[in-house]
C-alpha cells in the first residue's frame, strides 16, 4: 500500500473534481478545499462542500483568472464548479471504481505485479505522466487480479512529479501506459519497470490478456526473471 495523506477515495474524488475546473490548478483547488474544510479532509467532510463554499474557499484562497476584483465567475467555471461539487459528493464516480480482490504475498506463484495508466474505470487509457491513477495487478498464467488502485493526486502535488509517480509502482515489474516521454521511460526503465506501450489503449483486462498468454507459452528472459516464486 501506498502511504498518502488522503485515503483513495478522498483523492480520487479530488482529483476527478478538479479537472471540471480547467482554469484552476492542482495544487489551487486544494488549497481552497482546507481553507473552507481545515487540515484534514476525508469523504465525511467532502460531503459538506456546496457550491457557494466553494466559490467563498477560492475568493479567500486564490485569484481565479488572474482578476482580483472579479465580482462574478464566468457561467462555466460556475457550472464546473457544480460538477465539481458533485464528485465531491460521490455522486458521480462509482462506476469508476473497480471492485478489489484480496490478495496476500505467495497466493498467485508464477505471477507478476502490473500498474497500468488509467484514468476511468479499468481502462488502460491514461499517460504515465498525467493519469489519474495507477491499477495494480498481480497477474499468473491463470489468473488476472486486481489488487489495487492508487491515486496519482500526491505525486502532482510533489515537486519532482515524474520521480513521485515512479515511486508509486516501484513494486511493480511492468507498467502499461498509452504513452510516455522519454526522460520519463528512461526513469522507469532505471527502477527495473518494463515499459509496455499501447498507443491505442483500451480494457485494461484486454492487455492482460494478451501478457498471460506469454506466461502460458515460455516468457521471455526479462519476464520469466520477474515471476514470483
Amino acid at each position: 500500500m501506498t502511504d498518502q495523506p488522503y485515503s483513495n477515495e478522498v483523492a480520487l474524488r479530488i482529483g476527478l473534481a478538479v479537472r471540471h475546473l480547467p482554469s484552476v490548478t492542482l495544487p489551487d483547488f486544494i488549497e481552497a478545499l482546507h481553507s473552507f474544510l481545515g487540515d484534514h479532509i476525508d469523504e465525511q467532510a467532502l460531503n459538506k462542500i456546496t457550491v457557494t463554499n466553494l466559490k467563498f474557499a477560492f475568493r479567500q484562497s486564490v485569484d481565479i483568472d488572474g482578476d482580483e476584483d472579479r465580482e462574478d465567475f464566468s457561467t462555466a467555471t460556475i457550472a464546473g464548479f457544480k460538477e465539481a461539487v458533485r464528485i465531491l459528493w460521490g455522486e458521480t464516480h462509482d462506476e469508476e471504481i473497480p471492485p478489489i480482490a484480496a490478495y496476500q504475498a505467495g497466493d498467485m506463484p508464477g505471477s507478476v505485479r502490473v500498474a497500468v495508466a488509467s484514468n476511468v474505470g479499468e481502462e488502460l487509457d491514461g499517460h504515465f505522466g498525467s493519469s489519474l491513477r495507477f491499477l495494480i495487478y498481480q497477474v499468473s498464467s491463470s489468473e488476472i487480479r486486481l489488487i489495487e488502485v492508487r491515486s496519482t493526486l500526491d505525486a502532482d502535488l510533489a515537486n519532482e512529479k515524474i520521480v513521485a509517480r515512479v515511486q508509486l509502482i516501484l513494486d511493480c515489474a511492468v507498467l502499461y501506459t498509452m504513452s510516455i516521454g522519454g526522460p520519463a521511460a528512461a526513469r522507469v526503465t532505471k527502477s527495473k519497470i518494463h515499459v509496455m506501450a499501447v498507443p491505442q489503449g483500451g480494457p485494461a483486462r484486454d492487455a492482460l490478456l494478451k501478457l498471460q498468454e506469454v506466461l502460458h507459452k515460455k516468457p521471455p528472459p526479462w519476464l520469466a526473471k520477474l515471476l514470483t516464486t
